[in-house]
């Protein structure tokens, strides 16, 4: 854990525990961003906010305009991983900084909906019950790469991914309702397990190393 003379606030979940997140780097870290906490953050006078997670369908999602306060104060706004990946892709001509793979995606146009990262938690325990279409869509690609899949099994089952309501969407029931043979169904399975990335967490860890290096 690296400490930092500057005062830095965190907003993540479930793409990284505060947990995980603190063994990086030393913060005041808070849970999913909504409607209302980056001016309530701004109240604490703080230097860098990181926006890693944030809510999208159960509460008002946090907006452009409270971003751009936080900007005009001069505190520097990180985003990436999930809604700071979306926020960062919308404000960085405007001076947020956005890191990682699912921050480009959402610049190049690659994805353009808030359904690629959304997922949902378990209330009680915040275990997460859904997988993220960002993060599905990559490793099936890789798959594909791999000769697991085919380009034409690839195209059916990414269409069966995203015809699934966010809530729904695991891989167990995508490849129930993808009518891939069993055989090939345990391959990728097995490539998941062993070479599956979790895209999300990786590019949460990465806005965590690019403020410990820019504080």
């Amino acid at each position: 854990m690296t400490a930092s003379k500057k005062k830095i606030i965190i907003f993540t979940g479930p793409s990284l525990s505060i947990k995980e997140a603190s063994q990086i780097l030393e913060a005041d870290y808070r849970g999913p961003i909504k409607r209302g906490d980056i001016l309530e953050a701004i109240k604490d006078s703080p230097d860098i906010i990181g926006i890693i997670d944030g809510v999208f369908h159960q509460q008002p999602a946090v907006s452009h305009r409270e971003i751009l306060e936080a900007l005009n104060q001069g505190i520097m706004v990180v985003g990436g991983s999930s809604m700071g990946a979306l926020r960062a892709s919308e404000l960085d001509d405007l001076g947020m900084v956005g890191i990682g793979y699912v921050y480009q995606q959402y610049k190049t146009g690659a994805i353009e909906s808030d359904d690629d990262v959304a997922i949902i938690l378990n209330p009680q325990t915040h275990e997460q019950l859904s997988d993220a279409l960002v993060s599905i869509e990559y490793n099936l690609k890789k798959a594909t790469d791999a000769g697991i899949l085919s380009d034409k099994e690839l195209e059916n089952i990414l269409a069966v991914s995203k015809s699934i309501f966010y809530p729904k969407r695991t891989y167990e029931k995508i490849f129930k309702d993808s009518g891939l043979d069993d055989i090939l169904i345990s391959k990728l399975k097995k490539f998941i397990k062993f070479k599956g990335c979790d895209v999300k967490k990786n590019d949460a860890i990465s806005v965590l190393n690019y403020i410990k290096n820019n504080s």
